[in-house]
């Protein structure tokens, strides 16, 4: 066991101050999460430095498209998640933690299998499940990277208080937030959360701070609509028109049998922001001509992606060779010197 952060004690219930969930817990009682319990009068964590996903990934699949273009990065999870979505491609971690076989593995374990890889190897991901529940460990572990020269790169729902995420940005160099709709109802129905402005909240506080990424889920029929996605999209656009967003389509998962999202719905939100940001992309979808990064000047083809492998096409280190532009890039594509 291993004591946990952010948290106060009221009486007989202690309270959580990790997440804005902020679970109200007695004695032996779990948060939402399901990796942390009130245990001997103080908040404690279940998982720390426990592993149950360990494997090598291109940075693409975070997805990132903007930092470190063809890198692999070592990509890790636990098991649990804080919110509960019905629709969720990872249930098994997220839900399934008592289920799963949990090694225990330290950052030094971490730091050894990397300097044991090729130069191609950015650092490490925290991902798979929530990163932000395995907070404590995330955090000492994001620290010994960052002190040992490595990137740190989170893929998270965003839901986070304001307090810890400040302490853990200093570590990390790149963040995937998935926005899952653009309205407080869907978040509450369909994702057992509690709102939609605590996640822009996390967009906007990471923004000053690392290389940041949007997900978008479309599900069919209930985040889908051209208004909502419009809202979404004029919402990036007020922070940065250079934020890459990636729309994501969705398949019957979990607890949910809607249809898979139409082709032409993704393809339709693609146009709709491409009129207003730089870098629009379509996920889980075979779309080679949008899921291509171009210059957003002169619409110079730069990079090609097929899968997770990517091509050059028009760039140098971060500028179009067509009409000098300068693109949103943090470092270097791989095989150029930095």
């Amino acid at each position: 066991m291993h004591e946990a952060r952010y948290y106060s004690r009221e009486g007989h219930v202690i309270l959580c101050k990790l997440c804005p969930q902020e679970c109200h817990l007695t004695d032996e009682q779990e948060g939402i999460c399901g990796a942390r319990r009130f245990e001997d009068g103080r908040l404690v964590t279940l998982n720390y430095g426990l592993c149950c996903s360990l494997s090598v990934d291109p940075i693409e699949k975070k997805p990132l498209y903007h930092f470190y273009p063809g890198y692999e990065i070592l990509s890790t999870g636990t098991a649990g998640c804080n919110l509960h979505c019905s629709f969720c491609q990872n249930w098994t971690l997220a839900r399934g933690g008592k289920n799963q076989e949990l090694e225990e593995i330290t950052g030094e374990d971490f730091l050894e299998i990397l300097k044991n890889r090729p130069e191609r190897q950015l650092g490490l991901a925290y991902t798979y499940n929530e990163p932000t529940i395995w907070y404590e460990y995330v955090r000492d572990t994001s620290q010994l990277m960052a002190e040992s020269g490595y990137k740190n790169v989170l893929v998270s729902n965003g839901l986070i208080n304001k307090e810890p995420l400040q302490e853990l940005l200093p570590y990390i160099d790149a963040i995937n937030i998935d926005v899952k709709a653009f309205n407080d109802s869907f978040y509450i129905r369909h994702c057992k959360g509690t709102g939609l402005s605590d996640v822009l909240r996390t967009v906007e506080q990471c923004l000053p701070s690392c290389h940041v990424e949007i997900t978008y889920l479309i599900i069919t029929s209930l985040n889908d609509s051209p208004q909502e996605i419009g809202s979404f999209i004029d919402w990036v656009a007020s922070l940065d028109k250079e934020i890459p967003v990636h729309f994501s389509r969705y398949f019957p998962s979990y607890r949910m049998d809607l249809p898979p999202t139409p082709l032409q719905t993704m393809q339709n939100a693609w146009e709709i922001a491409r009129e207003k940001l730089s870098y629009v992309y379509l996920g889980n979808v075979m779309d080679q001509e949008r899921s291509a990064t171009y210059c957003s000047e002169c619409s110079n083809l730069l990079i090609t992606r097929k899968g997770y492998r990517i091509k050059n096409e028009g760039l140098k280190r971060n500028i179009c060779q067509n009409c000098g532009n300068t693109i949103k890039l943090t470092g270097h594509i791989y095989g150029e010197e930095s």
